[in-house]
């Protein structure tokens, strides 16, 4: 696993026990899935997705794969291989991207995959005896007559059975995607089905239960309408549905009695670029932002919120992330900031190295959407998150660029080396509050490639954020972070 190792030791005997810890993302950062639906299955939590590919053309280049996780431990996630591929599907014969998953556990015991294929109006399954194995063709969502039901963009795709049936929730209602396909169609929101427990055979519906932009005015979702990416959790006695909402990197979330009525906006979980979080504005985003999808999953009680961030230059590479959430007595749930220790159930260890890209802050101050209409845009200046000759780093960091984490036990620390390359020299301040005074600076020297620079930094208990800001001219390029022990 393309995990950090923290360096705080166990003594047993003679042996010196790693604890090992989990960030943003969790996967190994040459792993791209967005759109993740985390499940608990028997006694692990398997992710399901969509597949990108690092540095691709275009949304969803690669087939299905799982990852999973002991529900002990959310730090350690295992790959499960390949469980469906384009070529799977038979009438998939292009071979084109497969979109946003979803899977559950039918009645009958076994595990059925609904996906969609690009650009094709239809609802796909696939049926398999284990949750992360080899997927089979299963057929399309449809009416009792034999029609496949096309309405509404059937994109995106999320079940839940309870006891009060089977129900497909789906649709993608664009708002600001300038695709010629979309111009002349109705599309009407976030849809319902209800299915036969042969998971296939709509019994009731479709039915429209959240609105898309067109249709919020006067309702509670207005100002937080519904764009896609919807996923469906039952707690307790209440359906909750989070989606993505109109701004497209929000994760919002609708709540009902019912999978089929009712639904009433909840609330904004998070969003890839902090927006709305303590006030936080569309203009002050702390991240370059696009597209956003994600569920809900509850682990040993705590709950989780999976999204998924944007590298690149384009919405093209996506890579999954997770928070904590909690929700409160009135089944209200807070909106969460973004953070690099994302599942970590501590602080990260102050002590240890860390890939720079494991970063939740990246921004120039005035970051703005990525592309989703081609792997460049002209218009884009700013800071981000690349790999090339098979390494990952931060680049095109210019004067007065923040790099931020979040949350490490800093109280640990007492030097801190950062592995970089300068176009000119310069230097990095040091800070543990987004807008506060530098605590330290690394002097930077010009580089043609990996230079390291170091410099001694304490910090108290209680700060727990580290912010990098460059000062100089020219840009830099940042790899690897190395949080250094106190010496005694």
């Amino acid at each position: 696993m393309q995990l950090n190792e923290a360096k705080g030791y166990k003594q047993k005997g003679m042996v010196s026990i790693m604890k090992r810890q989990g960030m943003n993302p969790y996967l190994p950062l040459n792993e791209y899935i967005p759109d993740g639906e985390p499940h608990v299955f028997g006694n692990r939590v398997y992710l399901f997705g969509s597949h990108d590919l690092e540095n691709g053309n275009e949304f969803c280049e690669l087939d299905y794969v799982s990852w999973s996780a002991s529900v002990d431990d959310m730090t350690d996630w295992r790959y499960e291989g390949v469980i469906y591929k384009k070529e799977d599907d038979p009438f998939n014969e292009d071979r084109l991207p497969l979109y946003a998953p979803d899977v559950v556990q039918g009645k009958d015991g076994k595990y059925y995959l609904y996906y969609c294929v690009k650009f094709k109006d239809a609802i796909h399954i696939a049926v398999c005896d284990t949750p992360a194995g080899k997927y089979e063709y299963y057929g399309y969502v449809k009416y009792a007559d034999g029609r496949v039901m096309c309405e509404n963009q059937p994109y995106d795709p999320s079940v839940i059975c309870t006891e009060e049936g089977n129900f497909l929730c789906f649709g993608f209602a664009p708002c600001m995607i300038n695709i010629a396909r979309y111009k002349t169609q109705d599309l009407r929101g976030g849809s319902v089905v209800q299915l036969e427990d042969d998971m296939m055979t709509i019994r009731t519906g479709p039915k429209i239960i959240i609105p898309s932009l067109k249709y919020g005015q006067g309702t509670s979702f207005e100002g937080n309408e519904y764009f896609e990416g919807p996923s469906i959790r039952k707690i307790d006695k209440t359906y909750y549905l989070v989606y993505s909402s109109a701004h497209t990197h929000q994760l919002c979330y609708a709540t009902s009695d019912s999978p089929m009525d009712n639904f009433v906006f909840g609330g904004v979980i998070v969003s890839n670029g902090d927006v709305g979080y303590e006030g936080r504005s569309e203009e002050d985003k702390v991240a370059s932002v696009g597209n956003n999808h994600g569920g809900l999953v509850e682990v040993n009680g705590q709950w989780y919120i999976f999204y998924h961030r944007h590298t690149s230059l384009n919405q093209y590479s996506r890579q999954a992330c997770a928070e904590k959430i909690y929700i409160d007595e009135n089944g209200h749930i807070p909106q969460v900031t973004i953070t690099s220790s994302g599942m970590n159930p501590t602080p990260l260890s102050g002590d240890a190295s860390y890939a720079a890209i494991h970063c939740c802050n990246l921004t120039n101050g005035h970051m703005g959407a990525l592309s989703s209409l081609g792997r460049t845009n002209a218009e884009i200046d700013f800071p981000y998150i690349t790999c090339a000759n098979g390494e990952r780093y931060i680049t095109n960091i210019k004067n007065e660029d923040l790099i931020g984490y979040k949350y490490f036990n800093l109280f640990e620390t007492g030097s801190i080396e950062v592995v970089y390359e300068a176009d000119e020299p310069g230097i990095l301040e040091i800070r543990t509050e987004m807008h506060g005074e530098a605590k330290a600076c690394i002097q930077l020297q010009a580089s043609k490639w990996w230079k390291t620079a170091e410099t001694d930094s304490t910090f108290s208990e209680n700060e727990q954020e580290l912010y990098f800001v460059y000062k100089g001219s020219g840009s830099i390029s940042l790899k690897t972070l190395h949080l250094k022990a106190k010496k005694i």
